[in-house]
């Protein structure tokens, strides 16, 4: 969807193991020469281990393209069987054909093995067995897998055994009854996640390798990705992926920080803070403390603060209050601050002087405030589906929409409309300007369908059901992926592109239509030839409408030209003046 936006040849995020995108930090190359070097010389295991997502999987793929030509390697991805179903596989992905009755004796499979390990050292060949999510192994299984190991001629083992896991594949190997197995393993790799600079590093390779040629990703960006996702290669390829799809949806070509931190938030299903937050609370805190320090020493009485108090200062507070104590000075104090507390309350309501009510106020910044898209979709579920979609689209079209009859195009077309239905981003839709349906999809796959009424810098404006409001672009980019399904007039009948060298009535209505936006007579124009001046008025519009200058008359540059030319009371997003050529410029290219 967004690969031409960013000029990309495919998908730099995919989270399959493709090995053109291994991008080999210090440790992951390491490992990676290590398990090449032990398919050449060693004998018995090798373990890789690492989280999920550090890219073990990946390392394996890579290793596979690297591996030695005298290798025969047998890839076992599914290590829940039981030890006789482990032999089989392992004889399948070597091509052993079995003969009647091995299948049901693990003696007779070892033996097949046997007799093929034998011949292909006889060919000076290595054979290598690995076993991808080797944690999930059954003692078993590994016990079998250690007995694999005992075939051997009198100077090298014959099988080299790799298990690749997580974590708790070491845990499984500590275990006192697989002491055994555990003695025999040669190499021991653990994938750690990448560092900070190595996540920048591999974010940027990625995109490289997909045919990025400018930077995508700003500094801080980068930053916010190693913050978001810890440095695990899975994760920074999906969250990389979403923040790429909202960056599209936003008409972005850098992406912020701010961007990469909500794609986190979507992908881990909760708010994430930014960096600086829990920095300026702690600030603030401090200053909080300071302050109160600060007060204190200024205003508390000398005794509190353990400094002596003199009599003439005692005298001096006494008599101040009328010679009442202490007691009644601090009576005194109570009753002002009370009494000044109450001169700064609000007038009733309708009293001389009373100003509005803050709840009022309050309540009139709230209606323009954008709205949480979350809570409308949950509120007005019911009114989310194509039905109720549709029949608030062709009302602001004054058209009219049955339930329960054809699908909302055909009846959009029985009326004079035409769908138009693309996968774009809000900068198009700004450009086409008209309203469309939006298909939007929550974290648990949920479908609904709103309205896109308005445009409005940062807002859009939506219509579920009778409800519009406000909500915010980076709200809605967490739900819409960029499918929508606009309506719009065709100024003929059967819609379709239009270009140099055609003939013909839309091609006059066109003609005229393009007149009319310079500000001259439609029925000024009477040729129906889309010729070298009809070219250049196409191109003048287009330009002019920030649109693709190719001189062809699509069908977006056909919705464009009717949305410029739009009626009074024809549903636009956004009122805007549209950029003129004058005549006398015009009617030289024609």
């Amino acid at each position: 969807m967004y690969l031409t936006f960013f000029g990309l040849a495919e998908k730099p995020f995919a989270i399959t193991p493709d090995p053109r995108y291994l991008y080999l930090s210090a440790r992951h190359a390491d490992a990676l020469a290590h398990l090449v070097y032990g398919i050449d010389e060693a004998g018995g295991f090798i373990q890789l281990t690492g989280e999920v997502g550090t890219g073990k999987t990946t390392t394996i793929r890579s290793l596979l393209a690297r591996a030695p030509k005298n290798a025969e390697i047998a890839l076992i991805l599914n290590p829940r069987l039981s030890s006789g179903e482990f032999l089989r596989s392992l004889c399948e992905e070597l091509g052993l054909g079995l003969g009647d009755g091995a299948e049901d004796s693990n003696k007779e499979l070892v033996d097949v093995l046997n007799r093929y390990l034998l011949r292909m050292h006889a060919r000076g060949r290595r054979v290598v067995l690995i076993v991808d999510e080797a944690q999930d192994l059954s003692p078993e299984v590994l016990e079998q897998i250690r007995l694999l190991t005992n075939l051997e001629t009198e100077t090298q083992k014959l099988l080299q055994i790799i298990l690749i896991g997580q974590p708790e594949l070491r845990t499984l190997l500590d275990r006192e009854d697989l002491r055994q197995l555990a003695q025999r393993i040669t190499g021991r790799y653990h994938l750690d996640p990448l560092s900070r600079e190595e996540t920048a590093a591999y974010v940027r390779h990625r995109l490289r390798v997909a045919g990025a040629t400018a930077e995508i990703f700003s500094r801080s960006a980068l930053r916010q990705v190693y913050r978001v996702t810890g440095g695990i290669p899975r994760v920074i390829n999906i969250v990389c992926d979403r923040a790429l799809l909202a960056a599209y949806t936003q008409d972005l070509h850098e992406l912020p920080a701010a961007l990469v931190r909500r794609a986190g938030a979507e992908v881990f299903g909760r708010e994430l803070t930014p960096a600086w937050l829990p920095l300026a609370a702690a600030a603030f805190a401090a200053l909080v403390l300071a302050g109160s320090a600060l007060a204190l020493w200024r205003h508390a009485p000398r005794w509190m603060l353990g400094l002596p108090v003199s009599h003439a200062a005692s005298t001096a507070s006494s008599a101040g209050n009328g010679g009442a104590g202490p007691a009644a000075a601090a009576a005194g104090a109570a009753n002002a601050g009370s009494s000044g507390r109450a001169s700064r309350r609000p007038a009733a309501p309708g009293a001389p002087g009373a100003q509005s009510s803050p709840a009022l106020a309050a309540a009139a910044s709230d209606a323009a405030a954008p709205e949480k898209l979350a809570r409308l979709l949950s509120t007005y579920r019911g009114s989310t589906d194509t039905d109720s979609a549709f029949s608030s689209l062709l009302e602001l079209w004054k058209a009219r929409y049955v339930r329960g009859g054809t699908d909302g195009c055909t009846q959009a077309v029985a009326q004079g409309l035409q769908c138009l239905m693309r996968r774009g981003s809000l900068a198009e839709l700004r450009l086409l300007n008209r309203p469309a349906i939006l298909m939007l999809t929550d974290a648990a796959g949920t479908p609904y369908q709103v309205v896109l009424r308005g445009l409005d810098g940062d807002d859009v404006q939506v219509q579920i059901g009778a409800r519009t409001a406000n909500v915010s672009i980076a709200d809605l980019s967490r739900y819409w992926f960029g499918d929508f399904v606009l309506l719009w007039h065709p100024s003929g009948r059967d819609a379709a592109g239009l270009r140099a060298g055609m003939h013909g009535a839309p091609v006059l209505r066109l003609r005229q239509q393009l007149e009319r936006w310079r500000g001259l007579p439609g029925n000024a124009a009477d040729s129906d030839a889309y010729d070298p001046s009809l070219k250049q008025l196409v191109e003048q519009f287009q330009r002019a409408n920030r649109l693709t200058v190719d001189g062809i008359a699509g069908i977006e540059t056909q919705v464009a030209l009717d949305a410029a030319l739009a009626a009074p009371g024809s549903p636009l997003l956004q009122a805007r003046v549209q950029s003129r050529p004058t005549a006398s410029v015009s009617s030289r290219g024609s």
